[in-house]
């Protein structure tokens, strides 16, 4: 089997950042999937499993109410390797186009108190694995040291 796009990126060298991962035509539109890497692979603690859950359903949630984005959003939802997460949007964009709305995001996760969104039996496979603290943390983390420093400094991504 070929090895596919993804498995080919160098994570030994992959930095803290929002990436575009690649681009398909889906009949007439383009959707963007993006890499939103809150960790670095391989060389710092992934993030927690309960956390990047709650980190899911309140990044989802959010996305997919706000109101100038929403009929963008096409998934939120977190990589296998619990070092980030894939955000697809239709529309060819890039990640400097995205970036006021993921410092939204995460802010609002990180600001987040009360009642996870989902977070109960009937609306959730895995409803007990939920670490609010734990979120709130990680979201306030790389909003400060990732987002907000590209954004004061104008970077264009990755960053790290």
């Amino acid at each position: 089997m070929d090895k596919i796009p993804s498995f080919t990126i160098n994570h030994d060298i992959l930095l803290r950042g929002i990436y575009v991962s690649r681009k398909d035509r889906v009949g007439e539109e383009t959707v963007t999937t993006f890499d939103v890497r809150m960790k670095e692979p391989n060389r710092e603690p992934a993030l927690h499993p309960g956390a990047l859950h709650t980190i899911e359903h309140l990044a989802a949630t959010y996305l997919r109410n706000h109101p100038q984005w929403r009929d963008k959003i096409v998934y939120w939802g977190p990589m296998g390797c619990l070092t980030g997460n894939y955000l697809l949007m239709r529309g060819d964009l890039e990640s400097r186009d995205i970036l006021p709305l993921m410092c939204d995001t995460f802010r609002f996760i990180a600001d987040f108190e009360g009642e996870i969104p989902g977070a109960a039996p009937r609306d959730c496979g895995n409803w007990l694995l939920h670490d609010l603290p734990m979120a709130r943390l990680e979201a306030r983390r790389y909003l400060e040291e990732v987002l907000e420093v590209a954004t004061e400094a104008n970077l264009v991504y990755p960053v790290g």
